[in-house]
C-alpha cells in the first residue's frame, strides 16, 4: 500500500536514491531539508529532489531556534561530551527531527524516512526525537532494509542507480573524509580519518585558520551574558544567529576551536571525529569563567556532576526525554545570576580569559584581599573551622593505629 513519506532530504547522493527507490515503489515522497546554518544552494536542492521522484519539497529556516533553544542551552550546561565534543551534530539532529515532525503533521505524512546508516548515531537522533513528539509516526530506515541495502550496497551502487534515473551525481571521486555543517560547528569523519592516527589534512579545515598562520597579535573581545546566554559581543547586542555566526568569525580567524577525538558512539563502536567550532569554544569558555563570581560553590558542583549525563542525554538523542527536562530546569536556577561581562583574548588557537565582571558577583575584594580588611574578616574563627572540619579525620586516624594500619 502506498505510503505518504515524509523523508529527512540533505541534497546528497543518499538521500537522492532513497527518494527515487521509495517513489519506484510506488510512495509518494515528500522531501524536507532544514536549513540549519550549512552553506548550501537550496534552489539547487530542492531542484535535485524533484529530479529524484519528490512530490514536493519543504525547506524550514530554523537557524535561530538552533541556537536560541539547542546550542545556546548546551552552552550554560556547559556541555561536553566525553569533555572534548562541543555537540554541534548532536544538537542539530533534535532540532532539524523536530522540524520534520511539524511539517508531517502539516502535510499528513504517516511516515518518515532518512538516510542515516545503521552504524552512525543519527538514526537513534531522528527516531528518538520522532518517538518523543510523533509517537505514531513510522520509521523507514533504508540502510537496515535488506530490500534496499541488497541493492545498493554502496557508492559505487548508488552512483549507478542515480545515473540510471536521471539524478545528478556532482563527482564520481570522493574527498578523503566526509562532513557535516551547521551554524555551531563542522564535523569530518570517515575515509581517511578512519586511521585514529592520520593527521587530518590541512585543506581540510574551513572555519579556522591554521592556528600556526593565525594573526601574531592577540585579538581582545568581550561578551556580555545575560542569565548565562551571551547576548552581546564587544558592545554589540545580537540575535542568537548572529552572535554564534560573528563567534565563529572572531576565534576562526585566529585558530581557536579545532578538535580531534575518538569518542564512543551510542550505537556500541568507536569511532574518530574532528570538529571545528570556533564560536562555541569562545562562547563556553567565557560562559564557564563567569560562573566563577555568579554561581555558588555547592550549586555549580552539583550542576558540574551532571554534565557528563547531560552531554550524554543530548550525544544519545535524548534532548525530548522528561529526564533532559528536569535536568534544563536545574540548569535554569543554576544561571538565574550568570550575568556580567568576561574578557578574553584569542591567539593562535588559544582562549584566555583576562577579566570578568558582573553587577551580581558573589567575589568580595575586601574579604578575597590578603591586605588588612578593616575586620571584614576575623581570621581566628579559622581555628575553630579547621578544628571540627578536622575531627573525623582525627577519629579516621586514631582507628587505624588502633588496627596497626597508620605509619
Amino acid at each position: 500500500m502506498a505510503e505518504r513519506i515524509m523523508l529527512l532530504y540533505s541534497g546528497g547522493l543518499d538521500t537522492s536514491v532513497i527518494c527515487r527507490w521509495l517513489a519506484e515503489k510506488g510512495d509518494e515522497v515528500i522531501c524536507f531539508a532544514a536549513n540549519v546554518g550549512q552553506r548550501e544552494d537550496w534552489a539547487g536542492l530542492k531542484k535535485k529532489a524533484m529530479q529524484s521522484g519528490a512530490k514536493k519539497v519543504i525547506v524550514a529556516d530554523v537557524r535561530e531556534h538552533f541556537v536560541e533553544s539547542f546550542v545556546f542551552p548546551a552552552i550554560r550546561m556547559n556541555a561536553l561530551y566525553e569533555g572534548r565534543y562541543y555537540l554541534g551534530t548532536s544538537l542539530a539532529r533534535p532540532c532539524i527531527a523536530e522540524a520534520m515532525v511539524l511539517a508531517a503533521k502539516k502535510e499528513k505524512a504517516t511516515v518518515f524516512a532518512h538516510g542515516a546508516t545503521g552504524k552512525g548515531n543519527d538514526q537513534v537522533r531522528f527516531e528518538l526525537t520522532a518517538a518523543a513528539l510523533a509517537p505514531n509516526l513510522k520509521v523507514i530506515a533504508p540502510w537496515r532494509d535488506k530490500s534496499f541495502s541488497s541493492v545498493i550496497k554502496g557508492r559505487k551502487e548508488a552512483i549507478a542507480y542515480a545515473k540510471k534515473f536521471g539524478i545528478p551525481v556532482k563527482a564520481t571521486v570522493k574527498k578523503p573524509w566526509s562532513s557535516d555543517e551547521n551554524l555551531l560547528h563542522i564535523s569530518f569523519e570517515a575515509g581517511m580519518l578512519e586511521d585514529p592516527n592520520a593527521k587530518p589534512l590541512r585543506d581540510m579545515f574551513e572555519l579556522t585558520v591554521d592556528p600556526m598562520k593565525a594573526p601574531n597579535k592577540a585579538e581582545t573581545v568581550k561578551i556580555d551574558f545575560v542569565k548565562g546566554v551571551p547576548v552581546a559581543l564587544n558592545g554589540r547586542k545580537m540575535g542568537p544567529a548572529k552572535l554564534l555566526t560573528t563567534a565563529n568569525q572572531l576565534a576562526g580567524r585566529n585558530g581557536v576551536g579545532r578538535v580531534d577525538m575518538v569518542e564512543s558512539r551510542y550505537v556500541g563502536m568507536k569511532s574518530r571525529g574532528v570538529y571545528e567550532t570556533p564560536g562555541g569554544t569562545l562562547l563556553m569558555t567565557a560562559h564557564r569563567d563567569l560562573e566563577g563570581i555568579t554561581v555558588d560553590r555547592d550549586v555549580m558542583n552539583l550542576r558540574d556532576t551532571l554534565i557528563p549525563r547531560m552531554a550524554g542525554l543530548i550525544y544519545n538523542g535524548y534532548w525530548f526525554s522528561d529526564e533532559m527536562r528536569a535536568m534544563m530546569a536545574l540548569v535554569e536556577e543554576s544561571q538565574r545570576y550568570v550575568t556580567g561581562r568576561v574578557t578574553v583574548e584569542l591567539y593562535k588557537g588559544n582562549v584566555t580569559v583576562v577579566g570578568r565582571t558582573s553587577p551580581v558577583s558573589l567575589y568580595d575584594e575586601k574579604v578575597a584581599s590578603m591586605e588588612d580588611d578593616g575586620g571584614v574578616y576575623d581570621q581566628t574563627l579559622a581555628t575553630g573551622f579547621i578544628q571540627l572540619h578536622g575531627l573525623p579525620l582525627r577519629a579516621q586516624a586514631r582507628r587505624a593505629e588502633k588496627a596497626g594500619d597508620l605509619a
